[in-house]
């Protein structure tokens, strides 16, 4: 390969795996809200495809790394998929033991990451002979893999009953910008309603803060203070050496289950799979460390296999990682669409480097530094880095998007939809559900 590429791949992936570490850190930062947009207009700049996906790799297993330090040294989930880990690494912190609980969840990504990369090359090859068929049949996989996560999640009686009204809205939208010549004939405005429903729990509460009665209700908390405890000597930096074999053993385990189940919620199998690994173990810090180490195994592992796996074996979306974090990589008009993504511009030797390198880069710099100085990182970024900063940056870039997408019209439109999502998301829908809702829409309105 040429020498001049593999230097642009490195570029990517240090770029890719520095910025993910800072946002991966900042706490309450969802995976698909930060990676999304980056990633869509990374691929909008016509950028080759194989550095935009050392990129994302890159970024995917740096922020996987990072978002579980909050958890441990605050209690504060630095994105979704951290969420299940906040009880039993409260535990470890109860017991003093927060360095402990980096250390474990570091080496649990590092064991998802290890594990899931070669599986999910694997799989996506032996997947291959059957793309034809389940490209034949995407529409209607999109609509009953909408049932299925609706049927998964809490709400489900919520986000099934949620489904066709949500698919109205979407199909409504582009009939309405197709009648007023907003956007040609054909041409289907598809990223800035994907990028609407990212923002819109984010969104929808900014709009609460209009209502007078709503804002004088809403709860007003004081400044919360968080105190670290440098760590000022580990004995180990080796991720087999920090896990148990218990826990490696089982961060294995959990690695191969995140990448065969690609296809499912990574939140749910998280919850599931780490409960049914933790609960047979009484003591509390065993079983807590038990608990986060298989769990970020299996998120690292669900996440690289929910990207590589479609990308590779099919060019279709077919999972809530490709669909969220990674949509930009198989529908982003007018670069990538449904007759031409990054899965028919990449050869499999240019999926292997790029995944490779970006993975590589990611764990070479993240998990050493984030083992070492975590704390003091956390410090950094809790004090000089805004979470405010980062959702505003975000939302400036949905609305340039949008407006690009459909003029002046769309930016109100994405508005609409992400205020919809908003309130569904609260009420339950998850995002997998919008996410395949959104896909479906045109094959589900027309079946009436």
């Amino acid at each position: 390969m040429d020498p001049l590429l593999i230097m642009q791949l490195l570029i990517a992936a240090v770029a890719g795996t520095l910025i993910y570490t800072v946002i991966g850190i900042a706490p309450g930062t969802d995976e698909t809200a930060v990676l999304a947009p980056v990633t869509l207009v990374l691929v909008l700049t016509g950028l080759a495809p194989i550095i935009i996906l050392t990129f994302f790799i890159s970024a995917i297993v740096a922020k996987k790394l990072t978002d579980s330090i909050p958890v441990a040294v605050a209690g504060i989930p630095g994105g979704v998929m951290a969420a299940p880990m906040v009880e039993h690494a409260l535990v470890l912190k109860k017991h003093n033991r927060a360095d402990l609980a980096i250390r474990k969840m570091a080496s649990g990504s590092v064991i998802g990451t290890l594990i899931s990369v070669p599986l999910s090359l694997l799989l996506a090859q032996q997947l291959l002979p059957f793309a034809d068929v389940v490209k034949t049949y995407a529409n209607p996989l999109f609509f009953f893999g909408a049932i299925f996560l609706a049927l998964m999640s809490k709400e489900r009686f919520v986000s099934l009953l949620a489904i066709l009204p949500f698919a109205l809205l979407i199909q409504g939208l582009r009939e309405l910008y197709w009648a007023t010549g907003v956007v040609p004939a054909g041409q289907t405005v598809f990223t800035s309603f994907f990028l609407g429903i990212t923002i819109g729990p984010v969104l929808l509460t900014l709009f609460e803060l209009f209502n007078t009665n709503k804002r004088t209700t809403i709860k007003k908390h004081q400044t919360k203070e968080v105190k670290l405890r440098y760590q000022q000597h580990i004995e180990t930096l080796h991720p087999f050496k920090i896990l148990s074999k218990e826990e490696l053993t089982w961060s294995t385990l959990s690695s191969v289950f995140g990448s065969l189940l690609f296809i499912l919620s990574p939140v749910g199998i998280t919850i599931l799979l780490g409960e049914v690994i933790s609960s047979r173990v009484k003591d509390p810090v065993r079983k807590a460390s038990l608990a986060i180490s298989s769990m970020d195994a299996l998120t690292n592992a669900a996440y690289i296999a929910g990207t590589l796996i479609p990308l590779i074996a099919l060019g279709v979306p077919l999972s809530p990682v490709a669909i969220g974090p990674g949509g930009a990589l198989f529908n982003a008009p007018p670069v990538f669409n449904e007759t031409y993504n990054m899965h028919h511009a990449l050869s499999m030797p240019e999926f292997i480097i790029a995944t490779l390198i970006g993975a590589t880069v990611a764990i070479v710099i993240t998990y050493f530094i984030i083992v070492k100085y975590a704390e003091a990182i956390c410090y950094v970024v809790f004090k000089h880095v805004p979470h405010e900063a980062l959702l505003a940056l975000f939302i400036g870039l949905v609305v340039l998007l949008s407006f690009m997408d459909g003029g002046l019209l769309n930016v109100f439109g994405v508005g609409l939809v992400a205020i919809v999502a908003g309130y569904f998301h609260r009420l339950g829908m998850n995002y997998g559900v919008q996410f395949m809702v959104l896909y479906a829409a045109p094959w589900l309105i027309s079946l009436f």
